[in-house]
C-alpha cells in the first residue's frame, strides 16, 4: 500500500534517483544532465529555509514518487503564487501516485496562505496534464518551442489552481 508522508533528508537519495530519471528519459524537466546529491541537498536546504513541503510516496520501504511547491516568480508580488513539481520512479507510473502527491501540496499551499498552484508542463505529457485537469487545473498558457531536449522543440503547457486564500492579501 502507498504512503504519503512528509520527506526527510534520508530520502534524498531516493529522490534523487527519480528524479534523474525523468531528465535523462523524459521531458518532464528541460535539462540535459543528471543532478548530483550536493544539488540534491542543496534543493533541500532552500525548501526547508522557504518553509515549502517536500512529500514522498512510499511502498514497502521504497521511495516510489515525491512532490514538492516552491516560488513560482522571485519578485515580491508573486508571493501568493506557487509553481508544484511531482515526480514517480518510471515503474509506478500510471497507478495514480501523481494525484496522491498532489493533493497535500494543495492543503500545504492553502495552509501557506497562497493563492495560486501553477504547473508547467510539457505539451506531450498527456498524462500530467489530464491528473492536473482532474484536481481542479486548468490550462491558462502554451509556450511554443521553448525548450529543446531529444533533438526536437518542446511546448510548454502551464496550468493553474486558484485556491480560495489569502483572506487578507499584504503588500510589502
Amino acid at each position: 500500500m502507498i504512503q504519503i508522508r512528509t520527506a526527510l533528508e534520508t530520502d534524498l537519495e531516493a529522490m534523487l534517483e527519480i528524479y534523474n530519471d525523468v531528465i535523462v528519459n523524459t521531458t518532464a524537466v528541460y535539462d540535459y544532465k543528471p543532478h548530483t546529491m550536493e544539488m540534491r541537498r542543496q534543493w533541500w536546504r532552500t525548501k526547508q529555509e522557504q518553509g515549502f513541503p517536500v512529500f514522498v510516496a512510499e511502498e514497502d520501504g521504497r521511495i516510489v514518487g515525491f512532490s514538492s511547491i516552491g516560488p513560482f516568480r522571485a519578485w515580491a508580488a508573486y508571493k501568493y503564487s506557487v509553481e508544484n513539481s511531482v515526480y514517480v520512479a518510471a515503474d509506478q507510473r500510471g497507478k495514480g501516485i501523481g494525484k496522491k502527491l498532489i493533493a497535500p501540496l494543495i492543503r500545504a499551499a492553502e495552509q501557506l496562505n497562497m493563492h495560486t498552484i501553477i504547473a508547467g508542463i510539457d505539451a506531450t505529457n498527456e498524462a500530467s496534464i489530464m491528473l492536473h485537469r482532474s484536481l481542479g487545473f486548468a490550462e491558462v498558457a502554451r509556450f511554443k518551442q521553448v525548450g529543446y531536449k531529444f533533438g526536437r522543440w518542446l511546448d510548454l503547457t502551464f496550468m493553474q489552481l486558484l485556491l480560495k486564500t489569502p483572506q487578507q492579501p499584504v503588500e510589502e
